[in-house]
């Protein structure tokens, strides 16, 4: 059987792990406000098992997600997994009882929260464990070191294979990269909030990961006379313009937008095979501004 194609090509990692440019977030296949299960649990099993039917080898999720909940569906889709395929979690944060949002970096909840990731996934060892250090859509001023070293020490007894970090300061990554190999940032970065710009081409240049998390604006969608006009013109959206973009920017940056819809899926995978001009490129440039 010829191999499927994987939409967006692939990125190396400084530490040999080869990664789908064009992946799927789960956060999405959780209820709303993602707390509880979803409104429709045969939809979310059919995402996923298209998401992986049309080439996707690159899944983001975490078990603060419903909690529990899109690690557990991603369990019953995919299990038994494809060898290719790499599933990134997230730790550092858990849920109240009314679906807040805490920190947890001590370290029993770090440990824990590993633990619950295999244990809900059905898995032996994690491909990435990211650690969320930051608020919501920024990062917050202080060290990283603890929580990290906790995560190293995992890595060590042989839960997780390699180690990220998520809404953190350039010297945030590098404090982390002190105590061991840091494989991808995953942060706040779209056309429209370019913050990382400098972070980005740093990490490039290392064989690092950039993994932007809201690359569609998030909760309030972009929105964009120019975005619209450029799309218009190339005959598609423009939050799937948005995504092509990214994948122009930067070789290392690896999209993981999410849907709990089959449709909405295969538009943003299109987003792989538009191409842009150095025209387009330069027009779509003044967004940010």
């Amino acid at each position: 059987m010829a191999a499927k194609s994987i939409p967006g090509g692939t990125f190396t990692m400084a530490e040999g792990m080869t990664i789908a440019r064009m992946g799927y977030g789960a956060m999405q296949l959780a209820g709303p406000g993602v707390f509880g299960p979803p409104p429709d649990r045969d939809a979310a099993l059919a995402v996923l098992r298209e998401a992986v039917e049309l080439g996707v080898t690159h899944i983001d999720t975490s078990d603060y997600y419903g909690p529990h909940v899109t690690n557990l569906i991603i369990k019953e889709a995919l299990r038994p997994y494809p060898d290719e395929l790499r599933i990134v979690t997230k730790v550092g944060a858990l849920r109240d009882a009314e679906g807040g949002w805490h920190p947890a970096r001590s370290r029993e909840q770090l440990r824990q929260a590993v633990h619950d990731n295999l244990n809900h996934l059905g898995l032996d060892a994690l491909d990435v464990v990211n650690l969320r250090v930051g608020g919501f859509d920024r990062p917050e001023p202080g060290s990283l070191a603890e929580p990290f070293a906790v995560l190293a020490e995992l890595q060590q007894e042989g839960l997780i294979r390699h180690l990220g970090v998520s809404t953190v300061s350039a010297g945030q990554v590098a404090e982390a990269q002190s105590i061991a190999p840091v494989v991808c940032v995953q942060n706040l970065y779209n056309i429209a909030n370019r913050a990382d710009d400098e972070l980005i081409d740093s990490l490039a240049a290392q064989g690092i990961a950039y993994v932007p998390y809201f690359p569609l604006g998030g909760f309030n969608p972009l929105q964009s006379e120019t975005l619209e006009s450029v799309a218009a013109r190339l005959n598609t959206t423009p939050l799937v313009l948005a995504l092509a973009w990214l994948l122009h920017r930067s070789p290392n940056i690896l999209l993981i937008p999410g849907t709990s819809s089959v449709s909405h899926l295969r538009e943003n995978l299109g987003a792989a095979a538009l191409t842009l001009s150095e025209e387009h490129l330069a027009e779509l440039e003044g967004i940010a501004s």
